[in-house]
């Protein structure tokens, strides 16, 4: 983990720290062709802004990025080290999802099955605990000798098992769609993912019939397995409960190298009335991580 010694010891870091960064530097040269403000915070504040945290846990620790996200006026965190929970909360940001079992663990599996019940548990415990109102769930993975029918079965039959816990903690899960065809390196896509279709995901929901299970659209894996962004949103945005951005191809910055058009995106989840979190979940590869997170915020800032 890199230390708040050598990260603001680097001359961009430093530069984007203390709040200056000149238009001409060598750094801004290297950027894809974006507009870049080294100084933007958010003015305009309609959407909550969150960030992932494991896609920057390489370059900075949490505490450290919550406290870049608060400069920059990102409203929450996630994806985080629960032992970090009281000082990002200390500084003022809420936490906007709580983790689970995890996208490799999940329902439809039968070996998972009990874990998965006993995780989520926990979790909505700790999401009550913090003031957290979603916690995240997962189908699980596809396996030898699959029956999608019991597989089916066994996914709806846990999380009903856990609803009465979140109904009362207040917390909703949010089931996230995940693409199974980018295998091309970790985290980009998840081959043999059950849950690989946002159409398959959305009646699953439907099936479960609460207001307290709903569906985590993240965009990349959307624009990936389905395409169609804005008329989804429209058609199912009273069962979203929460979102994901990243650009596509690559899960990298929101730029002008990738294809999908956040702006109209970000205006429509606003029409629809939503008033959660949007959490940026891109894996940086621009030379200074930070900067492009607060080009993503500037670009989100609709």
């Amino acid at each position: 983990m890199t230390s708040r010694r050598h990260f603001l010891a680097s001359t961009p870091a430093a530069a984007l720290a203390s709040g200056f960064l000149a238009p001409s530097s060598p750094l801004q040269a290297q950027l894809p062709q974006s507009s870049v403000d080294p100084n933007f915070v958010v003015k305009n504040g309609r959407i909550h802004q969150s960030v992932m945290g494991w896609c920057f846990a390489k370059s900075v620790n949490a505490v450290e990025l919550a406290k870049f996200c608060k400069s920059i006026g990102l409203v929450a965190i996630e994806g985080i080290p629960q032992t970090s929970y009281p000082d990002v909360k200390a500084l003022g940001l809420e936490i906007s999802l709580v983790s689970s079992h995890g996208f490799a663990k999940g329902p439809c599996d039968p070996k998972y099955y009990d874990e998965v019940i006993a995780t989520l548990r926990k979790s909505i415990a700790i999401a009550e605990q913090v003031g957290c109102k979603k916690v995240i769930t997962f189908t699980g993975m596809r396996f030898e000798g699959m029956d999608e029918e019991k597989a089916i079965a066994d996914c709806l039959r846990a999380w009903k098992t856990v609803l009465p816990d979140a109904e009362k903690a207040g917390v909703t899960l949010v089931l996230e769609h995940l693409n199974s065809r980018d295998g091309s390196k970790p985290m980009m896509g998840h081959p043999g993912y059950f849950g690989d279709d946002v159409e398959f995901c959305i009646d699953l929901i439907k099936q479960i019939g609460s207001p307290h299970f709903k569906l985590l659209f993240d965009i990349y894996h959307v624009s990936i397995m389905n395409g169609d962004i804005i008329r989804r949103i429209r058609q199912y945005h009273e069962l979203i409960g929460h979102y994901h951005t990243a650009g596509n191809p690559g899960r990298c910055e929101l730029d002008d190298t990738q294809e999908i058009n956040y702006p109209p995106i970000l205006r429509e989840i606003l029409k629809t009335g939503y008033t959660g979190y949007v959490a940026q979940e891109f894996i940086p590869t621009w030379s200074d991580p930070l900067l492009a997170l607060r080009h993503a915020a500037q670009v989100c800032d609709v």
